[in-house]
């Protein structure tokens, strides 16, 4: 009897939770080490984004047999994507708005510091708080339900790139071992 192809959602979900608490983690020991939500040093909660990605890659292929097609590939990334996308975009709003509200104070302290800087008028710069007074809960949530996803894509595409590997043509199937008679 053939076994059924694994669910590619399972890897998914289970690394997308590791992802997620790794990135609620972070975010809390960037805010009591009082880094700034703007800090170029936050760009290191990507590396532990990629090697998840990479890690549902190689979890997924390891369930297929140990090969794996380009698309399939593709398509846990996308999925690991999609679904950490909605569950930090929940977990944005809440830290932003219930959890941490003085830590988006500062986000906009922040922003308005980078204004001034980039040499922008005063009234510019009045505008632009106006609109993220606003608004920046809908752009940071957005963000993060469109710009996860489309990050997962394009490191997506590298892991696919790297984890692929497909059968050969004349390779047979793998026997199963149920399957054996003596």
């Amino acid at each position: 009897m053939e076994q059924p192809k694994p669910n590619p959602n399972n890897a998914a979900i289970k690394w997308t939770l590791i992802n997620v608490a790794t990135s609620i983690i972070l975010t809390y020991v960037f805010q009591f080490a009082n880094i700034s939500a703007v800090s170029p040093i936050r760009y290191i909660s990507f590396i532990p984004f990629i090697a998840f990605l990479f890690l549902a890659q190689k979890e997924f292929r390891d369930q297929l047999g140990g090969y794996m097609k380009f698309g399939e590939g593709f398509s846990i990334a996308w999925r690991f994507g999609v679904f950490s996308g909605i569950i930090l975009a929940v977990f944005l709003y809440l830290y932003y708005a219930i959890l941490s509200p003085d830590m988006y104070t500062q986000y906009l302290e922040a922003q308005r510091a980078a204004m001034q800087a980039r040499g922008m008028s005063s009234d510019q710069v009045d505008q632009g708080m106006q609109l993220m007074t606003k608004a920046g809960m809908f752009f940071l949530i957005l963000g993060a339900l469109i710009g996860t996803p489309v990050s997962s894509m394009i490191f997506g595409l590298i892991g696919a790139a790297i984890f692929k590997k497909e059968r050969s043509a004349f390779a047979s199937e793998p026997a199963d071992a149920t399957d054996a008679t003596a």
